[in-house]
């Protein structure tokens, strides 16, 4: 589905402090960089009542929200959560917070560097597909069925946009 975009500098111009911004990153994503002000529900944990408990919790102007994510793809998942199920206009910061540094708009930053969810994602399927080819050659070779597996998922989630092993990652406690 398209969504409404926007550029980050454009955002940041018309900016007032009852905007609405949700950053739909991992906690451990938003403890190390994250924009001033901004609304944190993490993507797994979003709903549209939590969101509306949040806005009015936090005194924010809910006729339209900001999405804001590492690079864009989180956003626009969250836009289609939320499409249909919340009365406000969804628009997606174009490319996430790498946009906001490309066009150099000042973050909080807390100095602890955090693995992305994406580069988790790429060391835990190519353990999984090394340890099923170690046992397939040692043990037995029912193992390589392991490494097929996540091959597919991989293949599943290239095809999709959707990796399930990426939102059970985004769960685990170091994410939090």
């Amino acid at each position: 589905m398209s969504h409404k975009c926007i550029h980050p500098v454009d955002l940041m111009a018309s900016k007032t402090a009852d905007t609405c911004i949700l950053d739909v990153r991992t906690a451990a994503e938003v403890k190390a960089s994250a924009l001033p002000d901004s609304l944190h529900i993490p993507l797994h944990e979003l709903t549209p009542e939590r969101l509306q408990s949040e806005i009015a919790t936090r005194g924010k102007n809910g006729a339209q929200i900001y999405l804001l994510c590492q690079g864009g793809k989180r956003a626009e998942l969250a836009a289609d959560q939320l499409n249909g199920h919340i009365n406000a206009e969804l628009v997606i910061i174009e490319g996430g917070m790498n946009g906001l540094r490309e066009a150099h708009i000042p973050l909080q930053q807390s100095g602890k560097t955090v693995m992305s969810l994406e580069r988790q994602v790429r060391i835990a399927a190519g353990f999984l597909v090394f340890i099923g080819v170690v046992l397939g050659s040692t043990l037995s070779p029912g193992f390589y069925l392991l490494s097929g597996f996540v091959g597919a998922g991989l293949m599943f989630a290239g095809i999709t946009d959707t990796c399930m092993m990426g939102m059970l990652i985004a769960r685990m406690p170091w994410n939090r």
